[in-house]
């Protein structure tokens, strides 16, 4: 799903400069422009904020004539996440959803179509969060609404 572009995704490549914009994106985030990681981080960081599994992902590479194995596609994604890159979502526990818009924002979840949206930031406050245990901090609060068409 693409989603609209916000300038806080480290990895957005809006000039359209494809190959030497992703190059630079991966050699800031600490890693080596590899074959699979530029045709990786071409479609994702390449136009607007997106929501992938690695499933869909390993399709859309696939069909643009990319040969990379699945599990080539689990490990990059993982990657650009401890990189700094993607934002992992965790839905229903067995799928992992990956932003490119790693800035703290919630989401939607379209339950019969397996898909995320964003939500706006300012649209939902969360009260009465707990102090994080001694020598913790808390990083993120997700709040994950689920929908379903009537």
């Amino acid at each position: 799903m693409r989603t609209r572009m916000t300038n806080t995704t480290p990895g957005s490549l809006k000039d359209g400069k494809a190959s030497r914009g992703v190059s630079q994106v991966l050699r800031k985030a600490g890693l080596r422009p590899t074959r699979q990681r530029m045709a990786l981080g071409t479609l994702l960081f390449e136009g607007e904020d997106r929501h992938v599994t690695a499933e869909s992902l390993h399709a859309e590479a696939t069909a643009a004539g990319q040969h990379v194995s699945l599990a080539t596609v689990y490990n990059t994604l993982h990657q650009f996440k401890r990189a700094g890159l993607l934002r992992e979502l965790a839905i229903n526990g067995a799928k992992a959803y990956f932003d490119t818009n790693t800035s703290n924002h919630n989401h939607f979840f379209v339950e019969d179509e397996g898909e995320l949206r964003d939500i706006p930031g300012h649209a939902i406050r969360v009260d009465g969060v707990p102090e994080p245990p001694e020598g913790m901090s808390i990083t993120h609060i997700d709040v994950v609404v689920r929908l379903k068409k009537e």
